[in-house]
Formats: structure tokens, C-alpha cells, sequence
């Protein structure tokens, strides 16, 4: 990879500034004085977005910053890697990231030979940050900045409303001192047509009628007919395109820190940022949590990195205290009648084809359409269509009309994606899918 040909001139003037960096952590590495500590800390905030240093574009800052830390991360402890307090966890996926990059990759000359790396266990992570729900911290930021703006205000504010208390008294005052004038205007009136005239005043209450009655009466406008409401539109019939398919992949996989038999994924699966409380930013990219039963069935290094296919418009629910946000979709032998299942597998994965992005729209011919936003677990449309998914003796993964009556449709569809590639498992055939 020609590094000279993608980097712009900015990104050049800040790999000089990493291979400085590399510099001074090199001096030490260890993050035994507070200045490399501080380096070491702000290094691993800015890789918790990015796979480089640079971001997507790998660059040689990113090997001379594995020369420089190496020897010292080679000896970290656990606390020191991913530890609550100590922990730099993302210093340590880079330093794994370069050195099994091939050769050249990062601009050096050779690859990092196999005994030099250092040993990294996937497994052995003693905290996982808890995703940051983006609505909560939104009010929070919004409520800190209201009471910020109250506080500095607060003399002017104390000023208006006095002010404000004196101008409604003032208003009162006056309304009072013109309601008496009225009533002593018109007690004078009376008492000079009654002198005058010798005559009783008329009552107002009479003299209303009378006025009242002199006036012509409107006559009442008939109201239009209304018109007839239009027939609601018929719902449409429930179909497996309701269901929410997409390709997925998993940027990390680790262990549920409170439940042996699930994993905890993060996986993009195409949605926007800000999109949802539920995604989040992971490495430069929007990213659900996944919790899946699959420890001890699928070995977890093989869920790092990979693409599967998701179930995405399921209601999220939370799982051991993590909120899972979609499903992940695999296969494993069909049950016989009245057996029941040991949960004991074998289990394999459903593989989007070759090339397939994450985000891609994934459907079963015959039943292509729009789906649902989220599916209504009332409604039970997942539960309706899924003993549908299976998969054939080609090892594609279909869906079976003749098994499913609301299906309205007695045909066999293989799972594809948008761009036309079918969805497959390694072995398994006439397996369920769910």
C-alpha cells in the first residue's frame, strides 16, 4: 500500500506529529511518569474511534508507534490492558491490529515476526465501558447548560420579577379606583331622572327585554351534510418482508460479563448516528450491541470480524442487564417431533455472500417488499414466519411457504441480499434458521 499516493498534506503534517509522539513515548513507554501516562491516556481516547491513528488510512505512524510501546505492553498486566482504572484497552487492539497486518500494510518492510508479538487473549477483557445512551446524556448536557444560564442570570432575574410584581399591583390599583368612579357616575344619573321627572326608574332587567325583543331574530343557517368518511384502507396481509434483514458486521465479540452461555457483539448494521438511542459510535462507525446465546456453541474468535445476517426491527430487550438491539441470525438442526432441544448445537452462522457491505438489505425472493420499522410483539410476526427458515440441501438458507399457511404462497425462496448473492451455512442441511 503506497502511502505517498493516499495521504494528503494535511494527513501528512499529522503522521509527523504521531512519529513525534512515538518520540517521546519511546523515552517511556511504561506510563510510569505522569508525562507518559497523560500521552498514554489521550492515545487511547483517540483510538476508541479509530482503527489508525489517522482514522481508515493506515500510515508508518502507526508502526513506529507499535516500535515504541511493544516492549513495554509485551509486560502489562491485565489492569494495565483493559482494567476499569488502569485499563488502555484500545492502545492494546492497535498494537494487535499492526502487528498482524501483512508486510507492508503500514509502510514498513516486513511483517512483525510471530515470536516478537505480543500475546493478546480476546478473552481476557476485565471491563467493557457501558454504551452511553445518547438521549440521557443529550438532557443531561441540556439541563447542566439551562442551570448555568439561571445561575448567571439569576440578579436580572430577581430584578424583572420584582418589577413585574410592582407593575401588576399598580394595574390592580387602577382598575379598582375606575370601577368606583363607574358606580358614583351612575348612582348620580338615577338620582337626577328620578328628581326631574317624578317618575320611577325603569328596571334594567325589562328594559333589556324589551331591547332585546325589538331586534330582529337571525334565522338558523342549515348545517351541509357531512361527507361520508372514506373506507379505510385495507391492511396488507402479514408476509416474512416485515421482518427487518440486513447484513452485519461484527467489529467485536467478547464474553457477557454476567452470563456464561452469551456473547456481547458490537455490530454495524448500517445505521445512521443519532439515528436511535440504541446506536452507537464504535471505531468511526454506528454500531448496535448484540447479545446472542451462542458461547460455547461458535468459538469466539470466529466472531470477530465476520459478516452475518441480522434480524433488525425486533423490539430491544435487555439481556443479564445489557440491552440487545438485534438478532443474530444461524442455524441448527431441526428438532424431531416431541424431541427437546439441548441447546447443545452443533450451531453455525448465517454467511452473506462475498462482497456483501454491511447495512445491505437482505430479503427471501418472492416475499420482497418494504419491512417494518419495528416489529409488534403482539402481532407475533416473527414468531409466525421463522419456522419458515431453513435451509437446503445446497446449504442456502430459504424460506418454506408450504410450512407456513400465512405465508399465502406454497413456493421456496432463497435469502438474498440486494446485490443479488444468496445466503449460505458451512454444513448443516434442512436445518432451522432463527
Amino acid at each position: 500500500m503506497s502511502e505517498k499516493q493516499q495521504l494528503t498534506p494535511t494527513e501528512e503534517a499529522e503522521v509527523q506529529q504521531w512519529l513525534t509522539t512515538a518520540e517521546r513515548l519511546k523515552a517511556s513507554p511504561g506510563a510510569d511518569t505522569d508525562e507518559a501516562a497523560s500521552i498514554l491516556e489521550k492515545l487511547d481516547a483517540h483510538l476508541s474511534s479509530r482503527t489508525t491513528l489517522l482514522g481508515t488510512k493506515p500510515s508508518r505512524a502507526d508502526a513506529a508507534l507499535y516500535a515504541a510501546l511493544a516492549p513495554a505492553v509485551r509486560a502489562w498486566t491485565a489492569e494495565q490492558r483493559t482494567g476499569e482504572k488502569q485499563g488502555r484497552p484500545h492502545v492494546v487492539r492497535h498494537l494487535d491490529f499492526v502487528q498482524n497486518a501483512p508486510a507492508g500494510f503500514f509502510g514498513d518492510d516486513a511483517a512483525v515476526v510471530a515470536a516478537d508479538k505480543i500475546v493478546v487473549d480476546p478473552e481476557e477483557v476485565l471491563y467493557v465501558k457501558p454504551p452511553v445512551d445518547a438521549k440521557a446524556e443529550k438532557e443531561r448536557l441540556k439541563k447542566e447548560k439551562a442551570a448555568a444560564a439561571a445561575a448567571a442570570a439569576g440578579g436580572a432575574a430577581a430584578t424583572v420579577v420584582d418589577r413585574t410584581k410592582a407593575a401588576a399591583e399598580a394595574v390592580k390599583d387602577a382598575a379598582v379606583d375606575a370601577k368606583d368612579k363607574v358606580v358614583a357616575a351612575a348612582t348620580a344619573a338615577t338620582t337626577t331622572t328620578t328628581g326631574t321627572t317624578g317618575a320611577e326608574p325603569a328596571e334594567p332587567n325589562a328594559a333589556a327585554a324589551a331591547a332585546a325583543a325589538a331586534k330582529p331574530k337571525k334565522e338558523k343557517k342549515e348545517k351541509a351534510p357531512k361527507a361520508p368518511k372514506a373506507p379505510a384502507a385495507a391492511a396488507s396481509p402479514p408476509s416474512p418482508r416485515l421482518i427487518d434483514l440486513r447484513v452485519g458486521h461484527i467489529l467485536k465479540a467478547i464474553k457477557h460479563p454476567e452470563a456464561d452461555s452469551l456473547y456481547v457483539s458490537t455490530i454495524a448494521m448500517g445505521d445512521a448516528l443519532g439515528s436511535s438511542e440504541d446506536v452507537t459510535e464504535y471505531e468511526g462507525q454506528a454500531c448496535r450491541t448484540v447479545c446472542s446465546g451462542l458461547n460455547g456453541l461458535v468459538p469466539l474468535e470466529s466472531m470477530q470480524g465476520r459478516k452475518v445476517v441480522v434480524v433488525a426491527n425486533l423490539k430491544p430487550v435487555k439481556m443479564r442487564g445489557i440491552k440487545s438491539c438485534a438478532m443474530v441470525l444461524a442455524a441448527s438442526p431441526r428438532l424431531a417431533e416431541g424431541e427437546a432441544d439441548d441447546h447443545k448445537g452443533p450451531v453455525e452462522l448465517v454467511s452473506p455472500p462475498e462482497g456483501a457491505e454491511a447495512g445491505e438489505r437482505v430479503w427471501f425472493q418472492g416475499w420482497e417488499g418494504e419491512p417494518e420499522g419495528v416489529l409488534n410483539p403482539k402481532k407475533k410476526v416473527w414468531e409466525t414466519f421463522q419456522p419458515g427458515f431453513t435451509t437446503t440441501d445446497d446449504l442456502e438458507v430459504a424460506f418454506d411457504g408450504r410450512v407456513v399457511k400465512e405465508a399465502g404462497k406454497e413456493e421456496v425462496g432463497k435469502l438474498v441480499t440486494a446485490s443479488g448473492g444468496v445466503c449460505t451455512v458451512q454444513s448443516l442441511k434442512g436445518a432451522t434458521v432463527r
